[in-house]
């Protein structure tokens, strides 16, 4: 996948979450983020990979928002190691 193509996705995402009353507010919550910061930083990749990081830690999440955009239920991980700069370290 592309960085172009992971942006895409990870700004469908940032739309998603802003459109559930309740996933919008828990994502801003957990990430210290406002809602002017969702706005202004939506084409930053590290704000990119914290909302596709967020949604794919529950499979009904990522279930959700595939099926909302139309893809297939392993672009937005793809996506999110596609992003410039976030990449993992593992340690083990």
């Amino acid at each position: 996948m592309t960085p172009e193509r992971a942006e895409t996705i990870a700004i469908q995402a940032l739309g998603w979450l802003a459109g559930h009353d309740d996933l919008g507010p828990a994502f801003l919550g957990s990430s210290g983020a406002s809602p002017d910061d969702m706005r202004a930083r939506a084409t930053d990749p590290a704000f990119q990979a914290a909302v596709l990081d967020y949604i794919t830690s529950r499979d009904d999440w990522i279930i959700a928002f595939c099926d909302h955009v139309g893809l297939s239920y392993d672009k937005p991980l793809r996506a999110l190691h596609a992003l410039p700069g976030a990449e993992r370290v593992e340690w083990t």
